[in-house]
């Protein structure tokens, strides 16, 4: 039966703006649900829901569907259940600064605490003031050093008594105590009168100024000892008096917090610190003892620093579990970072330095980060991986990972760790972790696969507009009416490839309605109209449609060969399409074949300059299997056939042009010509059954722009698979073209369809004696086999008798 033109009627897949019961999207109510997302939407409520350890979210689907909003708002709307954050923060650990300590406080309370000892620190710096310069304090003070004075004192008279007994003096110098003997009249001796005396009398004195010396070094060790003893009572009382100070100070502040045993262990470290070091305290005037001449001076002033708290994240009281996105997920901004400050010429550093990372902010709630900036970064996958199977985060910097550094940094205590993270990707990188890091599906069990597309029912169309509402509303533009509506439902069809499907690919929609806003705002209207939607699309095509321009221009100008009249053999127009960034457009490409004498092979003249990919070479490796499965079963294939794109200087791929090779290939061995007024596309199995192929819509529309160009006949046409024809949603051009019976779309189910449509005979069917029926192509073709296999035979024969 003759293959029939598809009817106006068939084609005509529009979204009837009638169906709808509203005039304006103004009429309509938004909506925030998932639509055509209910897998989504599930795998999202398994994974938050399920607490245990390795539930993290791998959201999976093409950009602009809606994936990163619709994720964001499901998070949004469960944790106002969820449970409550907590503020972390870093504080010094006094017993080793290089390991600071992590204290975890209640929502909105950690810069209430850092506060807290703020005013703990200048509460110190005044009441001890005032201890140390009250009267009570002084008085002690004096008591002791009056004491030791009068003891010291004491101590010197009697020595010096008993120098005197002696006949000796004892002289204070600025070298320190001397003995000199005195003369009769009690005076000092000097040099001569000494050096005048018998040698009995010096040795006499020599011998008591050794024993007075001796008693002055036990004198000196024993008042050293006094004054020891002296000092120890004065720190005691230095220490007693800083202590009656701040108990009462810090005891207000343990009752405040006492029920994070943390922070009272660390108050008492804090005292035991104040206490030790309360001469800090001390007011000085560091201005005028600072000498300016000395660049150093500035560093022995002391530094309260070290009772600072480092609020590392602070929450609102009553707030909400975290949502965070991460737009920059490096090593350092998810886990932190050490900062260092010059000192001196020396990197140094110190706890309130230590900088929180986008997993600090989202502890205890949701940390969501884009897979493929995730991978592009440096250790930032490994880093991830290792917080979330310790459950810890563990803040240290690269150089220090990777041991490149010897600078000073810390160990600061690791902040146990309470989260989901969701990763958001595409599919590839979901299929490539699952395959080659072990770690992946452990660490992800839960996957959440975003729909591009979803059914296009009439239940389907009402949530699509209100969708297209709720667009509107939220960039502000202006309401469409139903027609417009209608519009953008069949441009979304067409996206989609199907007329049975809708895509759901948000950030196409969102931008057709904003360019169609603005030139409804160049016409001045207040509505956006049909006609503003299709001026939207015409100029997206517009726009990246120079190479599209180029390449028709080249066709009507004869540069590229394609001809859209007459009969050739082993020549047809093959469809082709052309994804140049978001434009896909279509373009006839010439296929041509020649056949002579060979082995049965088919050469791909493509694939064997490179230009061929996989799929494509596939396909033409199909196209001998169809040739051995028809003609090689009783009779050898002597022939070698030769098919190429004509005036093709790049990659070819895909096996949308495999039926057309094959009709090429099949004219070329029958020698019957092929009408050039009709091109076709389609995959085509061994079994010679026509499958679908993509992109049809925009081969027929680049097909029919060409013979628009060269004049339409009324002959003109296509060929497609049949299977493809629910993926029809044409242009209008083409549409009124079809209506007036001046191009012709023809859909065929095999490759004999096709032959008949395009040579006028049909392959045909072999009969009960296994041959062809005379006036069938497949006659004709099994006919010059045997007539190549013959001539290949005398060939040989000619060259076994030139050898011998």
């Amino acid at each position: 039966m003759p293959v029939k033109r598809l009817t106006y009627e068939s084609l005509y897949n529009r979204c009837d703006p009638e169906s709808f019961n509203f005039k304006t999207t103004e009429d309509l109510v938004t909506i925030k649900d998932f639509i055509g997302q209910e897998r989504a939407k599930r795998s999202l409520e398994t994974g938050t829901g399920i607490k245990h350890r390795g539930y993290n979210i791998f959201v999976m689907g093409r950009a602009g569907t809606g994936r990163h909003v619709l994720t964001k708002e499901y998070l949004e709307s469960i944790t106002k259940k969820d449970g409550k954050p907590y503020d972390w923060c870093y504080v010094n650990n006094f017993k080793n600064s290089h390991k600071p300590y992590a204290i975890k406080l209640e929502p909105g309370r950690a810069y209430n605490f850092k506060k807290h000892m703020d005013d703990l620190v200048n509460a110190c710096k005044r009441t001890l003031n005032e201890a140390f310069e009250s009267n009570e304090y002084m008085n002690q003070r004096r008591a002791i050093t009056e004491q030791f004075n009068k003891k010291n004192e004491e101590l010197y008279r009697q020595l010096e008594s008993q120098a005197r007994s002696k006949n000796i003096a004892m002289v204070q110098t600025p070298q320190g105590i001397v003995f000199v003997p005195m003369n009769k009249n009690g005076k000092n001796m000097s040099q001569e009168e000494f050096q005048q005396l018998d040698d009995a009398t010096k040795e006499d004195f020599s011998k008591k100024i050794v024993y007075l010396q001796e008693e002055l070094q036990a004198l000196m060790r024993k008042t050293g000892q006094m004054r020891k003893e002296m000092d120890e009572q004065i720190n005691a009382l230095n220490k007693d008096t800083a202590k009656n100070v701040i108990d009462p100070l810090l005891k207000q502040l343990k009752s405040y917090y006492s029920n994070n045993s943390k922070i009272q262990k660390y108050l008492d470290e804090v005292e035991e610190d104040i206490v030790e070091n309360f001469q800090d305290f001390i007011y000085k005037d560091y201005n005028q003892q600072e000498d300016k001449q000395n660049p150093f001076s500035a560093y022995f002033k002391p530094s309260f620093k070290r009772y600072s708290v480092n609020v590392l994240v602070c929450h609102e009281n009553g707030a909400e579990l975290p949502i965070i996105y991460e737009q920059n997920p490096t090593y350092q901004n998810l886990v932190g970072r050490i900062e260092h400050t010059s000192q001196m010429g020396t990197l140094m550093t110190d706890f309130t330095l230590i900088k929180p990372g986008s997993l600090h902010s989202a502890n205890g709630g949701y940390l969501i980060v884009d897979v493929r900036k995730l991978l592009m970064q440096p250790y930032a996958w490994e880093g991830l991986k290792r917080v979330i199977r310790s459950e810890s985060i563990k803040t240290e910097s690269i150089q220090e990972l990777l041991s490149l550094t010897s600078t000073v940094t810390l160990e600061p205590e690791e902040i146990p760790l309470k989260l989901k993270v969701v990763l958001i990707g595409e599919r590839i990188f979901y299929y490539l972790l699952s395959q080659y890091d072990p770690d992946f599906l452990e660490l992800f069990k839960v996957v959440a696969d975003f729909e591009e597309e979803i059914i296009r029912t009439d239940e389907n169309m009402e949530l699509y507009s209100k969708l297209i509402a709720s667009i509107v509303s939220n960039c502000e533009l202006k309401p469409l009416n139903r027609y417009a509506v209608a519009k953008v439902i069949d441009a979304s069809s067409r996206k989609s490839g199907d007329t049975k499907k809708l895509s759901i690919h948000m950030q196409s929609i969102s931008d057709l309605l904003k360019e169609a806003d603005h030139f409804a705002d160049i016409e001045g209207r207040n509505v956006i109209e049909a006609q503003d939607i299709k001026k939207a699309l015409e100029e997206q095509e517009f726009r990246g449609g120079r190479i599209k321009e180029r390449l028709h221009e080249s066709i009507k100008r004869e540069i590229k060969l394609i001809s859209t009249e007459g009969e050739k053999t082993g020549q047809l127009n093959a469809l082709t399409v052309m994804q140049l960034g978001q434009l896909a457009f279509g373009s006839p490409a010439k296929i041509t074949a020649t056949v002579r004498i060979g082995e049965g092979k088919v050469i791909d003249i493509e694939r064997e300059v490179k230009f061929g990919g996989p799929v494509h070479s596939k396909g033409v490796l199909i196209l001998s299997g169809f040739l051995g499965d028809n003609f090689g079963k009783k009779i050898k294939l002597g022939l070698t056939a030769s098919i190429v794109f004509e005036q093709s200087y790049g990659g070819v791929d895909g096996d949308s042009a495999s039926l057309a090779e094959l009709c090429a290939i099949l004219s070329a061995i029958s020698e019957k010509p092929i009408k050039q007024n009709i091109a076709l596309t389609g995959s085509v199995n061994q079994k010679g059954e026509v499958q679908a192929i993509g992109g049809v819509n925009e081969k027929i529309e680049g097909f029919f722009k060409v013979c628009k160009e060269k004049g339409l006949t009324g002959k003109q046409g296509v060929i497609i698979p049949k299977s493809n024809i629910d993926h029809l949603l044409l242009n209008d051009e083409v549409l009124e073209a079809v209506k007036e019976g001046n191009f012709s779309i023809y859909a065929v189910e095999n490759v004999s369809e096709a032959l008949e449509l395009l040579t006028g005979y049909p392959l045909g069917e072999r009969n009960t004696k296994g041959n062809f029926k005379r006036g069938s192509l497949g006659y004709y073709i099994e006919k010059k086999i045997r007539e190549y296999n013959e001539a290949g035979k005398t060939e040989r024969t000619k060259q076994e008798q030139s050898k011998k």
